[in-house]
């Protein structure tokens, strides 16, 4: 029996793409989640689970960093991001912070079997149009993704809100915790990224902004 977990926010296309893959592999046993924190809480509960089939932008993903923190705890479990978006700029990063497959939803359901079946069997997967143009990501990047998989999910928040320009009574606010929280994390965030200043963490934070958003 094969166990697939499938992390995406909007229930119709967890359906949808839970039935075609229910015809395409017999004895399926399909887990859902619809945010970043109920796929760890799915992926602590499950060892045994075959694949993870990604969605980048479902809440608290912090676009590329979910995928680097999933890479980082389930270093053996294979990751399929599954994306509206097909975007070279984007595969090119996900391939390179460690997904083995880049699955478009505009797939049919025989191109998204044939693509996990590929990934299960050990190889990496791209829909051909997208195979040549697919650029590898430059060594500072991938010590950058190591650095960001150290970040707890809140800690990320927070780097995210500075990456946007909130002041520490801000974030303060939109986490409901205390400022000397903030800045406990904020201390954490430069030492883990080796930084100095919130010039240079913004920097690194603008790495991990994919665009466009994915319309769905």
């Amino acid at each position: 029996m094969s166990q697939f977990l499938i992390a995406d926010d909007h229930p119709l296309f967890r359906e949808a793409l839970k039935g075609a893959l229910s015809a395409k592999f017999a004895g399926l046993e399909v887990f859902e989640s619809a945010d970043f924190d109920s796929t760890l809480k799915v992926l602590s509960e499950q060892e045994d689970l075959d694949i993870l089939l990604l969605d980048l932008h479902m809440p608290g993903n912090g676009d590329l960093y979910g995928l680097i923190r999933i890479r980082e705890d389930y270093p053996s479990l294979p990751i399929a991001v599954v994306s509206g978006s097909e975007d070279v700029n984007i595969v090119s990063k996900v391939m390179g912070y460690g997904a083995m497959g880049f699955i478009p939803k505009s797939s049919s359901s025989d191109d998204i079997a044939n693509a996990i079946n590929q990934i299960l069997e050990g190889d990496t997967w791209l829909p051909t149009e997208l195979k040549s143009k697919v650029a590898e990501i430059e060594g500072a990047d991938r010590e950058i993704a190591a650095q960001v998989a150290s970040l707890t999910p809140q800690q990320y928040r927070v780097l995210q809100y500075l990456h946007e320009g909130l002041l520490n009574k801000q974030i303060a606010y939109e986490l409901h915790i205390s400022e000397a929280t903030v800045k406990a994390h904020i201390t954490a965030i430069f030492r883990k990224l080796g930084v100095y200043n919130r010039t240079q963490a913004v920097l690194i934070a603008a790495k991990l902004q994919l665009e466009p958003i994915e319309q769905v």
